[in-house]
């Protein structure tokens, strides 16, 4: 079985691979025009994916020789669920095992806003160390504040314990469904959507992205948020409008922001938020750890040796492809 990887992946996904006996073409070109990603698809049978390629009914109509899709993430909202699932092409993802890393970030963010930490490494940098000011650019604590988490999953469960262990923070919720793990082990309580937004002092995106949830917090929202909120997106760019997460900022509808996506990705270098003192953004490198790394490259190497000898992939997007 021909297998195409659009980037280098650590080793130890590709050895596995090829230790199964699979045909492997890894791309030396981490910068693949779309013409030179789309000439790669026409010669394999199954794809590990690294980054956003889009499969829809186009592409999968265009390639019908490819069989099966290892996606390099946990994400999987540039891939039609729907019209894969027509053809019987499984997607394998990989959850889990950036969890942690993922979480970490979060967390990282949230102490960096509430510190203002990239507003003073700058000025450090810029050696302007400045005279003490009793006043100027004041953060604040995040002890006992109330934590609400949009999508109480595996990640958000890990930010979520990492806040109650740190800072003994309150923790509410907003879910499809009631996380009784969570409810049990970290006193959460599921509330509405309206009451998350309301009672919120940190508010931190965990769930995965959909149509659905384009842009749903945006100027409304904000405005409905605590003065002193922080705003914490390590999910997908898509869930905040930023024009007006800027506009909530300067006009201090709410308090700070912590961005390891942006809305568009890659942020503009001239996008006004990142001169914000109030704010911290990230290149979107919530699982950029060796060991979060590593792991994602064994799962997506299981899921393609697993198709390659007919058995179901161990971390399916779409389950249903085997029903």
């Amino acid at each position: 079985m021909k297998v195409f990887i659009n980037k280098r992946i650590p080793e130890i996904g590709i050895t596995m691979l090829e230790e199964a006996g699979l045909d492997v073409t890894v791309s030396e070109n981490p910068d693949l025009t779309q013409e030179e990603w789309l000439e790669h698809c026409k010669n394999t049978d199954a794809i590990l994916n690294v980054g956003q390629n889009k499969y829809d009914k186009d592409f999968f109509e265009k390639f019908p020789n490819v069989k099966a899709i290892a996606l390099y993430s946990v994400g999987f909202d540039h891939v039609d669920i729907n019209e894969a699932n027509e053809r019987n092409i499984p997607v394998g993802n990989t959850p889990e095992v950036l969890s942690k890393a993922t979480s970490d970030v979060a967390f990282l963010l949230m102490q960096s806003v509430a510190r203002r930490a990239s507003y003073y490494f700058q000025k450090v940098k810029d050696g302007d160390w400045g005279e003490f000011d009793p006043l100027h650019e004041l953060g604040q604590e995040l002890y006992g504040k109330t934590l609400g988490v949009f999508g109480l999953g595996r990640i958000g469960y890990e930010m979520a314990e990492k806040c109650k262990k740190a800072f003994d923070m309150n923790i509410i919720y907003h879910n499809r469904s009631h996380n009784e793990e969570a409810e049990k082990e970290l006193g959460a309580k599921y509330v509405s959507f309206e009451e998350l937004v309301s009672q919120s002092d940190v508010l931190s995106i965990h769930a995965n992205f959909t149509e659905e949830h384009s842009e749903l917090f945006n100027k409304s929202v904000f405005e409905k948020m605590k003065s002193n909120a922080i705003f914490i997106n390590t999910a997908r760019g898509g869930f905040h409008n930023q024009k007006d997460l800027y506009n909530a900022l300067v006009s201090e509808k709410i308090w700070g922001a912590g961005l390891d996506v942006t809305n568009p990705e890659p942020i503009k270098d001239n996008d006004p938020i990142l001169k914000l003192s109030n704010v911290c953004v990230l290149p979107h490198i919530g699982s950029a750890t060796i060991e979060a790394r590593n792991g994602m490259a064994k799962l997506a190497a299981e899921n393609l040796i697993a198709f390659s000898k007919g058995e179901k992939m161990p971390h399916c997007a779409n389950p249903e492809v085997y029903q």
